[in-house]
């Protein structure tokens, strides 16, 4: 029906909102009534160029998780080979790493042969290759291997065309592209998708908050980090520290009985003689620590050090 008249893709939550009687024929009757009215709020429907390209970029990020649970496949493979190829490679489906896969499922059993495929930077480490390629692969192994390389190859050749085809559908927003690629931690792949999913045209959503609830990104206030600092500056404040990680006494603090003064313990108040018991004392700080506090008092109490 699209291109013949204007299309409307309601809100379902919208429209269950939306009070009459919802049955059957007189429920579309009610909500026919409710369009010609302008009641209706349309859903964001991308043009055809945009979900083409939607299609596109969603079926991209479909074949790179297929390959990269057949590169897992691939790994376990190996291991139950007593092939520990990975522990040596750091890709192991590099150019090397694939030179040496490919002779594995071919049929050879040299070690140092299959090291010796290794280019570039992996020539520094045949000893360790030909360690780690030295298993035993038996000829079911063999075959599964052969397989799954085959299968690896067909997804990276439908990955090229995909890119060709996903660059191509760009052309017409070159510009947005560019944009997008300036921010950093973006690149080709993810501006393409940004683009693919809400379109080069902002003008389908009223407010930047909008589109952020459509996104599913408002879920989230603004408030809520703000909110997680305070309790982790409350929780940091009443966390007890362990005696070991208590801060050192200061200079000219001089201790009897440990080596290290606690913190100083509450001062008294106006009250402290008429509250003081016959285990707690008020005595001069100077008295008990040796600090140089003029005028000033302190409670000793039983779990006091100084």
């Amino acid at each position: 029906l699209e291109g013949h008249f204007e299309l409307i893709v309601g809100n379902a939550h919208h429209i269950k909102n939306v009070p009459g009687r919802k049955t059957d024929v007189k429920d579309a009757e009610w909500i026919a009534q409710l369009v010609r009215h302008g009641l209706v709020a349309k859903s964001f429907v991308p043009p055809p160029a945009i979900r083409d390209l939607r299609e596109l970029v969603r079926h991209r990020r479909t074949l790179i998780e297929t390959r990269t649970a057949g590169r897992n496949r691939v790994l376990k493979l190996l291991e139950g080979a007593n092939i520990k190829l990975s522990g040596v490679a750091s890709d192991v489906f590099g150019v090397s790493g694939m030179a040496m896969l490919e002779a594995l499922a071919a049929g050879t059993n040299n070690a140092s042969e299959m090291a010796g495929l290794a280019r570039g930077r992996m020539r520094c480490k045949h000893a360790a290759l030909e360690a780690a390629l030295d298993g035993r692969m038996r000829e079911h192994q063999r075959f599964l291997l052969g397989m799954q390389l085959r299968t690896l190859g067909t997804i990276d050749q439908d990955l090229e065309a995909l890119d060709a085809r996903i660059k191509a559908q760009l052309e017409p927003y070159q510009a947005q592209h560019r944009l997008l690629m300036q921010i950093p931690g973006v690149d080709w792949v993810t501006a393409a998708s940004i683009i693919a999913e809400i379109g080069a045209d902002m003008d389908v959503f009223a407010s930047a908050r909008r589109l952020a609830a459509w996104a599913e990104l408002a879920k989230v206030p603004l408030a809520k980090p703000v909110e997680c600092q305070r309790r982790a500056g409350s929780h940091r404040a009443t966390m007890k520290v362990p005696a070991n990680r208590r801060a050192p006494a200061r200079a000219g603090a001089t201790c009897s009985s440990s080596p290290r003064c606690s913190p100083p313990p509450p001062r008294c108040g106006p009250r402290a003689a008429t509250t003081a018991t016959s285990t707690t004392a008020c005595v001069p700080a100077a008295a008990r620590c040796g600090r140089s506090w003029p005028s000033r008092t302190s409670c000793s109490s039983p779990r006091s050090t100084c």
